[in-house]
Order: C-alpha cells, then structure tokens, then sequence
C-alpha cells in the first residue's frame, strides 16, 4: 500500500547544504517518493491533494525528538572481515593483511562459514542504518553468490565484488591463475544477473583487491571487461606509505598508483577508490577527470596508521566522496559512527595548520548519505528525499528509553541541534524503523 510519511525531515541537498522541513511525503507501493508537501498540516492533507485515498501514515510517537534521515551508504566495507572487527594487534596495513585478514577469508572456502558470517554482517549493518553497501567478498564464487543472495533476501542495496588476487598472494587464497580469475568473476556476475537481472538492488562490482595482488593481464582483462559490460569497479589506492611504494616498484612504467590503474582502464566514472590517503596533486586531478569516487574511511585510517585523507582538497578538486566503514580496518559497522570519525579527522588536519580541511556536520551527513549514492552511481535514486528517488529512510527517535542521547526539555523541537547530538552521541538504539526502496527492513520498532 501507498504510504504518506509525516514529521520532520533532514537530508543533504548538496555538499554545504543540510535542509530541515516539516513535511508530508508520499511514497508509492513500489517505493518511489510520488510527493513532498513541505509544512502540510497533516498527512491525510497532503494524500487529499495529490488524490490519494488508500494509503497508510507513518508518523513519529514524538514530533519534538524525532526526524526521518536517508539510508547510509557504505562505500567500502570488506563483509569477509566482519569477525575480525577490532582485531589489529601492532600491526600496519600489509603485516594485517598477512597476520589477520588473509586466514579469515581463506576460510570462506566453506559455505557455511560464508553464510553464518555474511547474514551477520547484513543484519549488523542494516541494523546501523545502511541502505546501500559496497561489499568486497573473497575469492570463492559460491561464498560471494552467498552474499548476493541474503543482501536481496534482506532488502539491502548492495553491489557484490569477489575479490581478484592472482599475484604476491598467499598460496592458500588466491586466484590460481588470470583464467581461473576470469571464470570466477564471470560466474559470479551471472549469479547476480540471474537473481536481480536489471540490477535494482544486487549489482556486480569488478573487485581488483589492489594493484600489489594483480597481475597486469588481470587489470587489464577487468578493465576491458568493465567497459563492455558498463560495469562499476572498486579497488584500493595510496592507503599506506608502503604500499605505494611497493607498487610503484612492480610498476615502474607508471608515474603514481593512479596512474597503474588508469594505463588498465580500471579509473572511470564508476570507479569506487578507496582511502586516497596519500594521493599527489596530478592522482587527485587525474582522478577527477576520470570521474572516480572516493571512499574515505577515517576510523580505519586511524586504527591502521594509515594516515589523515584531506577530504576537502578531494571535494575542491571535484572528486565525488563518500564514506566507508572498510570493516575490519575500520573497527566499526556504523556509518553514523564514521561521519563523526570524518569530522574528527579533518579537524586534526586543520590543528596541523591549515583550516581549509575542516568538515563540517553539514558536510559529513552529505558524505553519509548523497555523498555516498554519488559515488556509488546511484544519486539518481537515493540519497535525499526528493520526488522520483525511492525511500530508503530511517526514522531516528533520540528520546526513547533506550537512547544513549540526553534531550532536555528547551531542546525539543530544535532539529538543527538535535541532528548534531545525534551525531555525536547517537547509535543504532536510536533508529526505530528502517525502510529500503519502501520495505520495512530493520530498526528497533521492527517486525
């Protein structure tokens, strides 16, 4: 059934730009927003206008401490690395990589490792207010048709990579060579197309893991194949000091780590890069002129010693960006949890001397959520609640009894300041209901 939503509601309509209305908004039975009636009196008001008499009303218990909020989007999430949230023991990136990554999805080779884990992650993620995740899987094709197939079941928005690594790899995870790689990823793309032909929700994502564990032939047999198929890409780029030089060894004939992906065509306008920590001036613009987005993953960064990505400098550039948990780098499923990580980081940068770098909430709740979809391809259709894109929504209550997040009584009312206390305090006790392309999926009140 059609369904009018009324309260309040806080969504991104650019970069700089927070917007806050009262309103009423009409969502239609296949989950498309149909109406925006900004300062409607009621719910049944604005369904008259439009015409509407069978319809449904949703609408916040508390007017005063509650708003409607777009679906996260995660733009770089590893759903493998789940059990290991957490873990990082001294290490740094490679010797992580080595001591606690790579075991753990070697493992996948079991399914019923792959399905335990995956709905895990799924529930945990939806759970935090993620509508739409990038999610790297492992090498293994059922492990990944696995996850193909509980994003759907779940309702959430998903793009589905199985990892590609046939170079400097374990012998016990890898691709066994470029045609054993070519006939994994292959497969799992028909999965995808077999249970989601058009794409709505599941979509193939081509996953090189990074360009130190890829042969040439392989990048550039991805790269081929993402302009036949019009496929999007993610990979990882400049996220640690040795890596890049790593790769810049195995790729002499490359001027930066960007440019070894560009020479393979794997740099487009639906390339997902993440972290971006270290990039040059000349990656940055080439990167923009590519249309790449970028997904920035403050909490991993930090736990990894990774470094500070100056997301500014990325958005004064014209590169698209998003946020990313990268669970397990990144110790948090919580996309909330990361915009305030964001914020955080970039005010490190500014303490360093240069103001420019400093995010604000404004900015950091775009990167959570039109941000995102920008990056992902998907701004079309979600990301803010305008008319036409479908209602991926969570209803946020900041003064329930379970709420980590104190309201006092002269705040009620005042959303610009209690979206801010949100962010900063707030967590999953706090999002009530959970809607994908207009199905109920998750939330406290769900059921």
């Amino acid at each position: 059934m059609a369904t009018v939503y009324f309260g309040t509601f806080v969504h991104s309509l650019g970069q700089t730009e927070l917007e806050v209305m009262s309103a009423a908004v009409g969502v239609d039975s296949e989950g498309t927003i149909v109406f925006v009636e900004k300062d409607a009196a009621s719910a049944d008001e604005a369904a008259r206008k439009h015409g509407w008499s069978e319809y449904s009303v949703t609408a916040p218990l508390d007017q005063a401490t509650s708003f409607f909020f777009p679906g996260f989007v995660d733009t770089h999430i590893h759903a493998s690395q789940y059990p290991n949230v957490g873990l990082f023991g001294k290490t740094t990136l490679l010797d992580w990589l080595n001591t606690y990554t790579f075991p753990l999805e070697a493992s996948f080779k079991d399914p019923a490792v792959a399905r335990s884990t995956y709905s895990r992650v799924i529930a945990r993620t939806l759970g935090h207010g993620t509508s739409t995740a990038a999610y790297y899987a492992t090498v293994h094709v059922e492990g990944t048709s696995i996850l193909a197939d509980l994003a759907l079941e779940a309702g959430q928005r998903a793009f589905i990579g199985r990892c590609c690594m046939d170079a400097n790899s374990p012998d016990y995870y890898c691709d066994e060579s470029l045609e054993s790689a070519q006939t994994a990823t292959r497969a799992v793309i028909d999965h995808v197309r077999k249970i989601d032909p058009t794409y709505e929700i599941i979509s193939p994502i081509l996953t090189p893991r990074f360009a130190i564990s890829c042969s040439r032939d392989l990048m550039a047999w991805l790269g081929k194949l993402a302009a036949e198929e019009n496929l999007p890409v993610q990979t990882h780029i400049s996220e640690n000091t040795l890596e890049i030089e790593t790769t810049l060894k195995m790729h002499p004939y490359a001027d930066s780590y960007a440019g070894v992906y560009d020479t393979y065509g794997l740099l487009t306008n639906r390339s997902i890069l993440a972290h971006a920590v270290h990039l040059t001036d000349e990656e940055r613009d080439l990167v923009a002129k590519r249309g790449c987005g970028v997904a920035h993953c403050p909490a991993s960064n930090s736990a990894l010693t990774s470094g500070e990505t100056r997301v500014k400098w990325l958005l004064d550039a014209g590169v698209k960006v998003g946020l990313g948990t990268d669970v397990s780098g990144g110790y948090t499923p919580s996309i909330l949890h990361t915009a305030r990580q964001a914020l955080l980081v970039s005010r490190h940068l500014a303490m360093k001397g240069e103001e420019k770098h400093k995010l604000s909430i404004d900015e950091v709740l775009y990167l959570s959520s039109l941000g995102g979809a920008e990056v992902c391809g998907l701004d079309n259709k979600v990301g803010n609640f305008l008319v036409g894109k479908k209602w991926d929504a969570q209803l946020i209550a900041l003064d329930g009894k379970q709420s980590p997040v104190d309201i006092f009584d002269w705040e009620r009312g005042n959303h610009e300041n209690l979206v801010a206390k949100w962010l900063f305090n707030g967590d999953d006790r706090n999002l009530t209901k959970f809607w994908v392309n207009g199905r109920l999926v998750a939330g406290t009140e769900f059921s």
